[in-house]
């Protein structure tokens, strides 16, 4: 009998231990406690709470094979294809944002779904994610416009109906995208451009060999498209050779320029991580890559930048990498910005490893007048580390209507 009662005491204890975990893990997942966020469900059926405390969010939910993200991203999948589950979809779809996971992986998640489950649920799905965007303050994806340009397709994202017009050019490896979370504070009193550069995203596949006059006269073609004679420039990295390209070539169609983590001319490591590229593949570019991009601590979080970087360099065409890098070593602007006479500013990164405070600081005395701004704590990928920051440094540079 007293072997039983122990017995009975510890089938207990086991009871409560996993009804405690599925408190914790409810509200880790959750964002509040199952006693507040289930409590109708509660009044219409303990039974049925306890089950779902209990034994989903203590038992298989608790577990850690999938990080909370990727298991509230899981279960937006499940709900968006099971389709009549719009209420709790729209409660998982907030839960995934609170950890992490962005809107436009939110919106290819719905487009997902279109493949496997079909257009309706899909189209169900993405009208429920849209509104609870909205009710965050998200806003909704930039207009993309296809634009033809000389030997290529590419494709132009635009943000903003008024005001000066601003093109942001990409860094090597990335696309338009790497953007997106400065666009909406450099849209406010401004017409904002994102293109992707040939060989890149849309524009993968393009003709190659090329040099960065080509790339320059690609920024031409764009601006011509979309019938800009002047307009403000803002590269990173690869992106800022391009426009320093573009303002040696065409100074009168250059309004300012905005450089960030770049360089006035070519390193002898881009031969290398082009032959890396071609022989290696695209996987061995990865660690090297995110390493000179971001910080430790951004790469151990592994917030939705580092995510979508990774992505992109695993996912270039090796040709197309190799020829970038080769059409950097191309980049022949050192000392013939000295009569540029637009606004420029030079933006560093204090935590930069691949184009150091050092280097951006002297493309700064290069080019007289020009404004030299360190921001704290950023790394080479400013946009994708330290996007507040970056957006507050072009604001008060670029001019607004």
């Amino acid at each position: 009998m007293l072997l039983r009662l122990e017995s009975t005491d510890r089938t207990w204890e086991r009871i409560v231990n996993r009804y405690a975990r599925g408190e914790s893990e409810f509200k880790g997942l959750m964002g509040s406690s199952p006693g507040q966020t289930l409590a109708e469900v509660r009044r219409r059926s303990p039974q049925l709470y306890d089950a779902v405390v209990e034994g989903a969010f203590g038992g298989t939910l608790s577990q850690a094979e999938f990080d909370r993200a990727g298991r509230e991203l899981a279960t937006v999948a499940v709900l968006a294809a099971l389709g009549g589950a719009e209420p709790q979809l729209a409660v998982h779809t907030r839960a995934a944002l609170d950890h992490g996971i962005v809107a436009s992986e939110l919106r290819a998640l719905c487009e997902h779904v279109s493949v496997y489950a079909g257009f309706p649920r899909a189209l169900n799905a993405l009208r429920v994610v849209d509104e609870v965007l909205a009710e965050a303050g998200i806003a909704r994806p930039a207009e993309l416009r296809r634009v033809q340009l000389r030997d290529h397709e590419t494709v132009v994202a635009e943000r903003g109906d008024s005001g000066p017009a601003v093109v942001l050019v990409h860094a090597l490896g990335l696309d338009w995208r790497m953007w997106e979370p400065v666009l909406d504070q450099l849209a406010d009193g401004r017409r904002v451009y994102a293109y992707d550069v040939r060989g890149h995203g849309w524009a993968a596949g393009s003709p190659t060999p090329f040099t960065m006059a080509d790339t320059a006269n690609d920024l031409f073609g764009v601006l011509d498209a979309l019938k800009i004679e002047r307009a403000h420039l803002v590269g990173l990295s690869y992106g800022g050779g391009i426009v320093q390209a573009a303002a040696v070539r065409r100074p009168d169609r250059v309004a300012s320029l905005a450089l960030l983590s770049t360089t006035d001319y070519p390193f002898d490591a881009f031969e290398s991580r082009a032959r890396s590229g071609e022989t290696d593949g695209m996987r061995a570019q990865v660690v090297p890559s995110l390493t000179r991009w971001f910080t430790p601590e951004a790469l151990a979080v592994g917030g939705w930048g580092v995510r979508y970087a990774r992505e992109r360099v695993l996912r270039g065409n090796p040709r197309d990498w190799a020829a970038a890098w080769r059409s950097f070593i191309s980049l022949d602007v050192q000392g013939k910005l000295a009569d540029f006479g637009g606004p420029t500013l030079v933006l560093a990164g204090e935590r930069d490893v691949s184009t150091t405070p050092e280097i951006m600081s002297g493309i700064a005395r290069r080019i007289p007048g020009a404004t030299y701004q360190e921001l704290p704590g950023t790394p080479h990928m400013q946009t994708l580390e330290q996007p507040e920051r970056v957006a507050a440094a072009l604001s008060d540079f670029l001019p607004q209507s």
